[in-house]
């Protein structure tokens, strides 16, 4: 059989990067405003003392080609040269059965290097279509001491799973998660709005607007930007991620054989964002084996589509058998997607609030549990093995306990119970705190607090679930 001319591999390769000739990055990228993940991408890429390969892994189109050449501009406005920095689609035909050194000779021929002599950055994108990718990388991070590698892809369960197993000591991975809300005022160019400059106020309802938005339709940067994918941007969600990662990811990955089993758990999950379930009540449902859908719930986990919260009880232990669980959507725009847009007043905004919420911290990956007893139950619990309990909160989407703050006795219960003076509550407008028995409750809107919460963790501190506190 005839191979690809070694002239026409050449070719893509120049043509993938155009910086080799002009400097810069294709201007259709240049013009794109960079996601904030970008300021924590750009350490892995300009570190020069660990000889490790970075594993950039999240869900499908949230933007990791882009974040790729976003750091491949740094690199060139930095003084890298710019023939020392390569970026190959793997998933190209033209590369097929091209293992990642042999792409890697071709780089040094058309550049005319010596990655052996001289430092040299490549960054290989949608690497899952290379048959057994992890081993490559790894020889290749262990063969080439000058050479800083990158590999991405849509895949990311395959991804996960493959770092996992073969790269201890040799990969780092980097998670890029669905738009955060701060990301996604950012790239609107509306991020002042929830940080006003003195002496503007905040607007709260322009704010919630926003927000609601966001909930619907925010979590995937193409959607912000296309205008057939605004006028339908659950078509696009639901055909280019969902229906992808459950109709061949999972499957091709994990040799599920009953897609339609998987493809009924993961709707009724997604109905339920932010709701409590159980393994025996998803079986008995749906008639599925429990040891399958937990494997189910796994492989959704694995694949960035669902997050799963633990259960503790009133004085913050686990359960020694977990039979309850929750289970969030990672970006509640899917759930928007799966079945209709919400307004302000639908009867699972509340959900969705809370999983909005939760899903600032995809990419922090902040223990976090839920509390439920006998008698009560409070949403979103901060906990560490050795130290405990930490903090707590109620995630609303109104203003009626800030007005009746005494309504809120589990809170104020699980509180008294772990020694917390303070805790949070997310309203709907309203902002403020209040003291009940020795319990300094702190309400924020539950818009603000998503957006500082993604700026914090953006900035590369810890986010709190306690926002600073606000006079009464």
């Amino acid at each position: 059989m005839e191979q690809v001319p070694r002239d026409q591999v050449l070719r893509r390769l120049r043509s993938e990067n155009p910086w080799w000739e002009t400097g810069v990055i294709a201007p259709e990228l240049a013009a794109l405003r960079p996601r904030r993940y970008l300021e924590l991408f750009l350490p892995l890429v300009f570190e020069e003392q660990l000889r490790r390969a970075v594993v950039l892994m999240g869900p499908r189109r949230v933007g990791k080609t882009v974040l790729q050449h976003h750091a491949i501009a740094k690199l060139i406005a930095s003084g890298v040269p710019p023939k020392r920095i390569a970026y190959i689609s793997v998933d190209h035909p033209i590369y097929n059965d091209l293992g990642l050194q042999e792409l890697l000779d071709h780089v040094e021929e058309a550049t005319e290097g010596n990655p052996e002599k001289e430092p040299y950055w490549i960054f290989f994108d949608e690497i899952q279509y290379l048959r057994k990718w992890e081993v490559h990388l790894k020889t290749l991070v262990d063969s080439h001491r000058l050479l800083r590698a990158f590999a991405s892809g849509s895949a990311a369960a395959a991804l996960k799973l493959k770092s996992d197993e073969s790269g201890a000591g040799r990969f780092t991975d980097f998670l890029l998660p669905p738009l955060t809300f701060v990301e996604y005022l950012d790239l609107l160019g509306l991020s002042g709005i929830a940080a006003p400059a003195p002496p503007a106020k905040l607007d709260i309802e322009e704010l919630n607007r926003h927000f609601l938005d966001y909930i619907n339709q925010g979590g995937y940067p193409e959607v912000l930007f296309s205008a057939p994918m605004q006028r339908d941007p659950g078509r696009f969600v639901k055909s280019d991620i969902i229906d992808k990662v459950l109709l061949r990811d999972l499957p091709s990955l994990y040799g599920i054989s009953d897609i339609q089993e998987l493809n009924y758990l993961f709707t009724t999950l997604a109905y339920n964002t932010a709701g409590e379930v159980s393994l025996e009540g998803l079986s008995k449902n749906s008639g599925v084996a429990k040891p399958t859908i937990k494997r189910y719930i796994e492989y959704l986990e694995a694949a960035f589509l669902l997050r799963v919260l633990h259960r503790i009880d009133r004085t913050g232990k686990r359960f020694q058998r977990a039979r309850n669980f929750k289970v969030y959507l990672t970006n509640p725009s899917i759930r928007s997607a799966l079945f209709a847009p919400v307004d302000e007043n639908d009867p699972k905004i509340g959900a969705l609030v809370e999983t909005a919420v939760v899903s600032q911290w995809f990419h922090a990956e902040v223990p976090f549990y839920y509390a439920n007893w006998d008698r009560g139950e409070v949403d979103l619990v901060h906990a560490l093995p050795a130290l405990g309990v930490q903090a707590a909160a109620e995630v609303k989407w109104s203003d009626r306990h800030f007005e009746h703050p005494g309504e809120l006795k589990s809170l104020l219960a699980f509180c008294n119970a772990n020694r917390l003076d303070r805790a949070l509550v997310t309203t709907r407008t309203k902002q403020g705190t209040a003291r009940i028995g020795g319990v300094t409750l702190l309400f924020a809107p539950a818009s603000l607090f998503a957006f500082s919460t993604g700026s914090n963790i953006l900035a590369n501190r810890a986010a709190s679930l306690l926002p600073a506190e606000q006079g009464s």
